[in-house]
């Protein structure tokens, strides 16, 4: 997806501007984040502040944050991280919440939808999980402002304090799904770090059996879009996701 960011001065302030390509689909969904759901964040200075946006135009103007991103730093092994992490998540989560009937249809649509397209997972898998998702009850879910990418790719930290940035993802949804790709990364590789999120998220939202499907349609969303862009890395983890799955 065409992205263009840029860091800009003006008048001795600092601001992010990104603008997105005609196929961008990620601008409005951050501009109503923004205007939203932001404020338990903005107001304690851990996430951008909204200075200019336009829809139409696919552009947004943020605050400038200061720090360096998690992600690859010795803050990515940190359980402090996590449970400050976890304590944004969850003022994040406590903003709204909405009762949607059809919510765990349209994922699975989406899930079969993924698997009857171009991929390279192998056709027993694919039949095995068509039926499994065919087969699943849909019940109502309670959906919450989410964050879509939770993980530190998206968190900076300053003077060891935790911010946010990156909106392009939320929506409402369900809670537990800003979990899955800290399930599958950080925590896999470290149990005390979830141990940590957990503590600053003060509960655990992961009721069983929707935790299992929403990690199901995780997976071949993961594996399937990757091969779409290309992204071999990345799909190879969506492959290692579904196998894992498997052999639970």
């Amino acid at each position: 997806m065409a992205t263009t960011v840029l860091e800009l001065t003006y008048a001795g302030s600092r601001f992010i501007v990104k603008a997105g390509g005609h196929t961008d689909s990620h601008i409005e969904r951050e501009l109503h984040a923004h205007r939203h759901w932001s404020a338990p964040w903005t107001r304690s200075g851990r996430a951008p502040i909204l200075a200019h946006g336009d829809t139409e135009a696919k552009l947004l103007v943020t605050t400038y944050l200061p720090g360096r991103l998690v992600l690859g730093s010795e803050h990515a092994d940190t359980c402090a991280t996590y449970r400050q992490a976890g304590e944004l998540l969850a003022l994040f989560h406590a903003q709204a919440v909405a009762e949607d009937d059809d919510y765990e249809r349209r994922e699975n649509d989406k899930a079969l939808a993924s698997l009857s397209g171009a991929h390279r997972i192998a056709a027993a898998t694919v039949e095995r999980l068509s039926a499994e998702i065919a087969a699943w009850p849909t019940p109502a879910a309670t959906l919450v402002p989410t964050h879509g990418d939770w993980q530190p790719r998206n968190w900076l930290v300053h003077e060891d304090v935790v911010s946010v940035i990156d909106f392009g993802r939320a929506a409402l949804r369900p809670a537990l799904t800003d979990f899955a790709r800290l399930a599958v990364q950080d925590f896999r590789r470290n149990p005390a770090l979830e141990t940590a999120f957990l503590d600053g998220y003060g509960t655990d939202p992961r009721e069983a059996d929707a935790w299992h499907r929403n990690q199901v349609r995780e997976a071949i969303g993961t594996a399937t879009w990757a091969y779409r862009v290309g992204d071999e890395q990345f799909e190879a983890q969506g492959h290692r996701m579904i196998e894992a799955l498997s052999l639970a």
